[in-house]
């Protein structure tokens, strides 16, 4: 059965919401962040289009969205399709908007071309397994052509089988998948570096070892067939109590960065751009949507990681003040990040149901 898809002005579903408190974001000097859009519900995963419509995935609220903007600020949001599986994967290719389901893969043609009406789906792959526990997508195409899509571990911690746990591609008709990387636990976000091309990919540590154990990681992937230890190990030292007996930690591929634990580290770009200073070109932007168990919250910010020879070489806090601290309450939630074509940064936020723009000062 194909989506259910059906044109909606976003501002007619929903009631108009008080403006998030940018002003308690902190930002290195220099820069500004704005309000790019809102009232787009659970807005997750981000990707353009060919034509400058910039597309957004969700998760709980099943839907996918079509922003019309003027770079600045959406001018227009469009509900393109609902009652989707957690359709948390969004990529474009070739005029074609792809999406991704828990279990399934669709494919909109031509769909820029059409807007605001909107082509009827076209299924691209229905084999991914159906569990919904880490069973979310972000999808990216890679410089090779195929369509990269990560297969979360049904648990929290367990061993199964192929496909799950890994990283895997699939060609973009849908003809042919394979397992890319394993002992991923959950990535929901990757980019390729802009020169070497090769992979890079956050990772969810498990949960239920202690609100400081294991970290988050960021991963580098520069080949394919490379192990990075879930479940046997975490962060690449830390012996997993119930999966690592028989099992060497220096036998995996370590992380080449970690991050603090149950940071909930997700979208992550290169910045490709040149609107921001020339030291930020070629830096990873990461999005921690925060922790959801730890006894004190931690993440809800925006991080960087300066990357020199496929190392990280310098890790520390781009955007911060979606947490108060002092109440541990949260107000903000960031998910994802995109460049934009003039260089701005976007952040989407799943909990403020907005999207933000960061730029130099009056940029």
């Amino acid at each position: 059965m194909r989506p259910f898809t059906l044109l909606v002005l976003l501002c007619l579903a929903l009631p108009a919401a008080a403006a998030p408190p940018l002003e308690r974001v902190k930002l290195p000097p220099g820069f500004e962040i704005t309000l790019f859009a809102q009232n787009v519900k659970d807005a997750r995963s981000m990707t353009l289009g060919e034509k400058g419509w910039l597309f957004v995935s969700t998760r709980a609220a099943g839907n996918v969205y079509a922003i019309r903007h003027d770079g600045k600020k959406a001018l227009e949001t469009i509900t393109i399709a609902n009652g989707l599986n957690m359709p948390n994967g969004v990529a474009f290719r070739d005029g074609s908007l792809y999406v991704a389901e828990v279990g399934r893969v669709w494919r909109y043609d031509g769909i820029e071309a059409q807007l605001p009406q909107v082509p009827k789906p076209a299924l691209v792959y229905d084999k991914y397994p159906t569990d919904r526990h880490h069973g979310w997508k972000f999808i990216r195409f890679g410089p090779d052509g195929w369509l990269y899509i990560p297969v979360g571990a049904p648990c929290n911690v367990c061993d199964r089988e192929d496909p799950y746990s890994s990283i895997t591609r699939l060609k973009p008709d849908g003809s042919a998948m394979e397992v890319f990387a394993r002992g991923v636990r959950n990535s929901v976000g990757f980019d390729w570096h802009p020169v070497t091309k090769e992979l890079w990919f956050t990772d969810n540590g498990r949960d239920m070892m202690g609100d400081d154990i294991p970290p988050d990681e960021l991963n580098h992937a520069p080949k394919a067939g490379l192990h990075f230890g879930f479940p046997h190990c975490h962060g690449g030292d830390i012996p997993d109590p119930d999966f690592a007996k028989g099992k060497k930690c220096a036998d995996f591929t370590p992380p080449a960065q970690k991050f603090g634990a149950h940071v909930a580290a997700l979208g992550m770009r290169f910045y490709t751009g040149s609107l921001f200073p020339p030291e930020y070109r070629g830096q990873i932007f990461i999005a921690e949507h925060g922790s959801w168990n730890r006894s004190k919250k931690s993440g809800y910010r925006v991080m960087r990681a300066k990357v020199e020879g496929g190392k990280v070489v310098e890790h520390a806090v781009f955007a911060e003040g979606f947490l108060d601290v002092p109440s541990d309450k949260a107000w903000g939630r960031p998910v994802d990040v995109q460049v934009m074509p003039d260089g701005a940064l976007l952040v989407s936020d799943d909990h403020a149901n907005a999207i933000y723009r960061i730029a130099p000062t009056g940029r």
